[in-house]
């Protein structure tokens, strides 16, 4: 209970956050500063709560007292080994004029600069490879803050101010990461077309890794991969479905430099330590990685840009995850370089979901000799078609394509789940209900009317190795037969009590009188036209 209230007080004040600067950009921008600010807030109270705890041995009443004595000991002797003591725990070191707490209690007295921020965010990116570049798109010298250096840094003050009510001292390090997930969420919703490189809704995600996990929960030292990661969070779900959480190994790569630099923030706010994490800011088709000692996993989950343009050079072929296939994916549809990225990346005994649009499903030319292999070879293990309107940046249906690298047997499970939703204002929903469905269907493998269909690969060659849902799942509604005499029998019912009605209004039209000869004259047109 007690969890539950922390989580909806921290989403409170995240939201206040917001607030102050709605007004003066709209969320696309602002999301930067507002993620960015609660991120370092989150850094700063982390290191002087680790300060206490290696000064005192304990958790400190408050954030302040931490700070406190925190400052005794870096003016004593032992000031300079507490330093590189903590930056080995923490991978960087914060002044303590420079941590979050100065900067509220300055924020409150009115003597906050941003200039500090600025270089609170400088350190932290010089302190670690980890941290390079992470608060770049934060611009504190914008004039959509305020024009002038005081209403800028009164615009950051107020933000400050508001943050520092987040509670980060007795809060569970998963309540923030939530709490941080719902606003990307929030901001998702709000910026629209703008979201689809960063977020893949909640219920998406959760398919996609439950079906990936199935089998690999007890794993420990479980590894997880996404080559078009976004804001991480995809990554992140294997967190609550796995025994061992505290083991799995973190792969991501992402090509937009905001994007990966909102990863990078969710993954420590979700207390991902850095051993465990792995993300990199690059074109996964571009270059393969990764390509050093860790180069398979037990998990690959992605939600790549739909339908995107890459170059399909020719050199290509000669490049190992493609090469086998003899063709490259057309340049206008990179959906099957992704697909055959993920694939080539998978550990034998793994699993990979993939979100893509239906057209991988029949498309021809390159794109059906691949699907043919893959088909041939058995990697293609289940086809899930998904509502409509689900995403932010598509109203298209998509569907989710699960891949094994080896296996017994080629047959396909087809599950159509297009109806499974309930109509939201912006986006369709999936409720817990639905996604149980969805799984269960999964699990259990085998043909259910109007649901699901387990095709076996002579079935699907003789429908050349077309994998569109319809031509498996069958879930035309037959409408209900008509009984024609008992319509037939109504029709001439109502036609009597027509005729009732309409002999009845004669009458009374027969019975009216007026002085007016015009009047009387269209009067008696009318009758005239009814009885004729």
């Amino acid at each position: 209970m007690a969890e539950m209230e922390n989580s909806r007080d921290l989403n409170s004040v995240l939201w206040s956050g917001a607030d102050v600067l709605r007004s003066k950009m709209d969320a696309n921008e602002y999301k930067d500063y507002l993620l960015g600010i609660v991120f370092y807030k989150y850094l700063s109270d982390s290191f002087l709560i680790k300060v206490y705890d290696m000064i005192c041995d304990g958790k400190p009443e408050s954030l302040k007292e931490a700070l406190d004595a925190y400052v005794e000991v870096l003016n004593g002797e032992d000031g300079e080994a507490l330093k590189t003591e903590m930056k080995s725990v923490c991978h960087y070191v914060i002044e303590p004029e420079l941590t979050y707490t100065y900067f509220a209690d300055a924020a409150r007295n009115n003597s906050f600069s941003r200039e500090q921020l600025q270089k609170a965010f400088n350190n932290i990116e010089q302190s670690d490879e980890l941290f390079v570049d992470l608060f770049t798109d934060i611009d504190l010298y914008s004039n959509r803050l305020g024009v002038g250096d005081q209403k800028q840094s009164d615009t950051i003050a107020s933000l400050i101010k508001v943050i520092d009510n987040a509670d980060l001292l007795n809060s569970d390090v998963e309540i923030l990461g939530n709490a941080y997930e719902t606003l990307i969420g929030w901001f998702a919703s709000e910026t629209g077309k703008k979201a689809g490189e960063f977020y893949t809704p909640q219920a998406v995600s959760k398919i996609l890794t439950r079906i990936a996990i199935k089998g690999q929960e007890e794993k420990q030292g479980l590894s997880v991969y996404d080559p078009c990661m976004g804001s991480g969070s995809l990554l992140l779900n294997a967190k609550k479905y796995a025994k061992h959480p505290e083991y799995i190994k973190y792969y991501g790569q992402e090509l937009n430099t905001s994007t990966y630099n909102l990863a990078r923030m969710n993954m420590f706010l979700h207390g991902i330590v850095a051993e465990n994490q792995k993300l990199r800011n690059g074109d996964t088709l571009d270059g393969d990685w990764p390509t050093g000692e860790e180069t398979d996993f037990n998990m690959v989950l992605m939600n790549p840009p739909y339908s995107a343009k890459w170059s399909a050079a020719a050199g290509f072929l000669q490049d190992e995850r493609f090469s086998d296939y003899g063709v490259l994916a057309p340049k206008s549809k990179a959906d099957y370089a992704f697909l055959l990225h993920g694939l080539y990346h998978l550990k034998s005994n793994g699993t990979m979901a993939i979100v893509l649009p239906h057209g991988v499903l029949f498309r021809g030319a390159a794109e059906g000799k691949i699907r043919e292999k893959l088909l041939r070879s058995g990697n293609i293990y289940a086809v899930i078609g998904l509502p409509a309107n689900l995403f932010y940046n598509t109203s298209i249906p998509t569907c989710i394509i699960v891949l094994k690298k080896h296996r017994d047997g080629r047959d396909v499970l087809f599950i159509d789940a297009s109806k499974k939703f309930n109509k939201g204002k912006k986006q369709n929903e999936m409720t817990d209900e639905h996604i149980e469905e969805i799984i269960n269907l999964y699990s259990k493998r085998e043909t259910v009317e109007k649901e699901a269909f387990l095709a076996s690969f002579e079935d699907i060659e003789k429908n050349d190795f077309n994998l569109n849902i319809p031509r498996y799942v069958d879930n035309f509604e037959k409408e209900e037969e008509v009984d024609l005499p008992a319509l037939l029998g109504e029709m001439k019912k109502t036609d009597e009590e027509i005729e009732k009605v309409q002999g009845e209004f004669l009458s009374m039209l027969k019975e009216l009188t007026s002085d007016d000869a015009s009047i009387m004259a269209s009067l008696n047109d009318l009758i005239g036209k009814m009885e004729g």
